[in-house]
């Protein structure tokens, strides 16, 4: 029942979108326009109001984080060993998916791990998140283009690594929020969570699947389940603590990014194989979420 209780309101408020955005015809503006004040405003308020009020000890983190990383190098190899395996017939269809194979939706992540551990499950997973987006965002784009001369400046206007940066900063010179911009800051980011489940299941599609049912197969194994193993693994391997353990292990298991969607489109992929696949990875979620969180129970 714990774990129904964890996930449950999530995967409700995702299907809850799905169903808002087929029964309304608040047109893609509406829609468009939500996703950017969650992407470029609540959500960043959410990550520098954690990071920055939490304790921080990269000490007791070192460990945690090394994992963490380690699983995003794991999602990135193992994508990229689809190269040889697969043969598609589609355009852009490796370059456009391996993607999905190590990018991870920022929204789910922060509602689970608020759930996990309140402020410090958030904080933790904050810190994860302004490590791994750089890398992520840079093993997604040189799989998409051969000129990377623009791939810095996209990582410092990216508003989640900033606010995390930010407020590890803020930390780190022992500042302390006013209670006015604390409670600010606070509602702001509590607005984030519900909204951008919300948006998740707004942006559920299950067509563009054509081709590639093979390569399509691989990359949600890789995501949902072998990384998943893999992080596991390397936890137990590293003594993590229970809560450490649980964070870096949902992290690893988490649907791809919505956003890998947009990255796709704008530079030339296979637009419409992604949102496939990020489609059926969150569905499966559903059901894969709740066994890994009942592993780490």
């Amino acid at each position: 029942m714990h774990i129904v209780n964890i996930l449950l309101p999530d995967f409700l408020l995702i299907l809850f979108g799905s169903v808002l955005f087929r029964v309304t015809n608040w047109g893609n503006e509406f829609w468009a326009g939500m996703e950017k004040i969650i992407y470029y405003v609540l959500f960043p308020a959410l990550l520098f109001y954690s990071t920055a009020r939490s304790p921080i000890n990269f000490a007791a983190t070192g460990q945690f984080l090394q994992v963490a990383i380690a699983a995003c190098v794991a999602g990135i190899l193992l994508g990229w060993l689809a190269k040889p395996l697969f043969k598609t017939a589609g355009p852009m269809i490796f370059e456009s998916g391996v993607q999905t194979a190590f990018r991870f939706n920022s929204y789910i992540a922060l509602a689970i791990a608020s759930r996990l551990g309140g402020d410090e499950g958030t904080s933790l997973m904050g810190l994860v998140i302004g490590f791994a987006v750089p890398l992520c965002n840079m093993a997604a784009v040189h799989a998409l283009v051969k000129d990377k001369g623009g791939l810095l400046l996209e990582l410092l206007k990216n508003p989640l690594l900033m606010a995390t940066m930010g407020g590890v900063v803020f930390n780190l010179l022992g500042l302390h929020l006013p209670d006015i911009a604390s409670a600010f800051l606070s509602r702001l980011g509590n607005a984030s969570i519900a909204l951008g489940l919300i948006m998740v299941g707004a942006g559920l599609r299950l067509t563009g699947l054509h081709a590639a049912k093979g390569i399509a197969s691989y990359f949600l194994f890789v995501k949902l389940f072998a990384v998943p193993v893999i992080t596991y693994a390397l936890g137990l391997w590293m003594d993590l603590s229970p809560l450490h353990l649980q964070i870096v292990v949902m992290f690893a298991a988490l649907p791809t990014a919505s956003s890998a969607y947009v990255l796709a489109a704008r530079m030339g992929g296979n637009a419409p194989f992604v949102a496939f696949l990020i489609s059926a990875g969150t569905l499966i979620s559903m059901a894969t979420l709740p066994l890994w969180l009942a592993l780490l129970q």
